[in-house]
């Protein structure tokens, strides 16, 4: 039954039957079969069919979500087993906005000095895509920015205030000023995240402020990317200052704080809501307690 729940979870992830059974390592009538086992258990249709993946039916969709939470409380079941021989271990899966992503190892490091049979995997996402995440249990937690109303559903640990600072090179326009206004950044050349992305829209709301007008000459979902492109082409961008910190600027680029206003966001963990968290996450979850105010 858990191998049957196990090719519902990824085959809605992946919506082929090709794909998904390469990914499980089973052949595509193996997967099918199972797919029809479990429907036949259920008493229910759970997958629309044609001549390829059509979605979930309803059905469908109600015994998915109650796959990923079984999935994942089997998970929590091994992890737990094999703490009692061998301390904590695991795998532990973090999403990030790309503006915290810097900010990950400043977790990750004390943690793993204190387990170091721990292994992680972190990757960047939009905040939305770390919500949907967190809920599926395809990521285990994500940090991302508190004010958004989707995260009532899930628990929410503050970590730090994100505040911003203009990122450009030595010798530009504003480079020796001791601070600038967001008025002043929207007159440059600016490399950005994109427009997905929750920062962008925060940064949209005070560079456009009144109407001003401003220029966006490169996007990408990456924070190195757009640093990669100011220093070679002498632009300039926007960073939250813990971010400039970490990465560590080197000559010729300088970091210059935006004032006027001076504003901030809370950048926080997250994780699903349940009745006992897998030992690894209540452990980070820990650990995030100890490091608050990065």
């Amino acid at each position: 039954m858990l191998d049957k729940l196990e090719y519902l979870i990824v085959l809605a992830a992946e919506r082929h039957f090709g794909r998904a059974a390469e990914r499980l390592g089973i052949t595509q009538p193996t997967l099918s079969a199972g797919i029809r086992q479990l429907e036949e258990r259920l008493g229910a249709t759970l997958v629309n069919r044609g001549s390829r993946f059509q979605g979930m039916t309803e059905e469908g969709e109600r015994v998915l979500a109650w796959a990923r939470r079984i999935s994942d409380d089997v998970r929590t079941m091994r992890e737990e087993v094999h703490n009692v021989r061998r301390g904590l271990s695991g795998h532990l899966r973090i999403g990030a906005i790309p503006t915290a992503l810097a900010i990950v190892a400043k977790l990750t490091t004390p943690f793993r000095a204190r387990h170091e049979n721990v292994t992680f995997e972190v990757t960047s996402h939009t905040s939305a895509e770390i919500v949907s995440g967190v809920e599926n249990f395809e990521l285990d937690v994500g940090l991302t920015y508190l004010d958004d109303e989707r995260l009532r559903r899930l628990d929410a640990y503050s970590l730090y205030a994100e505040r911003y600072c203009l990122v450009t090179t030595r010798g530009s326009r504003f480079s020796d000023y001791e601070t600038v206004t967001w008025e002043e950044v929207a007159t440059l050349p600016l490399c950005l995240l994109s427009g997905t992305m929750q920062n962008r829209q925060i940064l949209n709301r005070h560079l456009g402020a009144n109407g001003r007008r401003f220029t966006a000459v490169m996007e990408s979902n990456s924070m190195i990317a757009l640093l990669s492109q100011t220093r070679a082409a002498n632009l300039a961008t926007i960073m939250p200052f813990r971010s400039a910190a970490v990465l560590g600027l080197a000559e010729p680029m300088v970091a210059i704080p935006i004032t006027a206003p001076d504003v901030s966001y809370r950048i926080g963990l997250v994780t699903a809501r349940r009745d006992m968290r897998p030992p690894i996450v209540a452990a980070f979850w820990e650990e995030a307690r100890l490091q608050t105010e990065l």
